[in-house]
């Protein structure tokens, strides 16, 4: 895993290992996935456009394409892979709150 995704591989299993990953699906079979970060903060991940909010994301992907992935979402694919997330049901109403928070964070 270290040869292939670098620096974030390590860190990654490191929030595998601690149980950092939670997906929330709501009733109509949404679902996005939530990272608490090794330093206390919450991102939100989405797997199926391959994106986080966390800052290393935005600059190491998305700008200087130095990397393919953050370990956040490193962390969510080994989670999947290994049937290792935490679930967590939310309303639609409560998965659209979360969404708009992000985007309020964002703009």
């Amino acid at each position: 895993l270290k040869f292939i995704f670098g620096p974030s591989a390590v860190p990654a299993l490191d929030l595998v290992d601690q149980r950092s990953v939670t997906r929330l699906r709501s009733p109509s079979g949404r679902t996005l996935y939530q990272v608490l970060g090794s330093s206390g903060k919450l991102y939100t991940c989405y797997s199926s456009c391959h994106f986080c909010t966390c800052p290393a994301f935005g600059f190491s992907v998305l700008q200087k394409s130095e990397s393919l992935l953050c370990k956040h979402i490193l962390a969510v694919y080994l989670s999947q892979a290994m049937g290792a997330c935490q679930e967590l049901p939310v309303s639609e109403e409560q998965l659209t709150n979360i969404l708009l928070a992000e985007e309020e964070d964002e703009g």
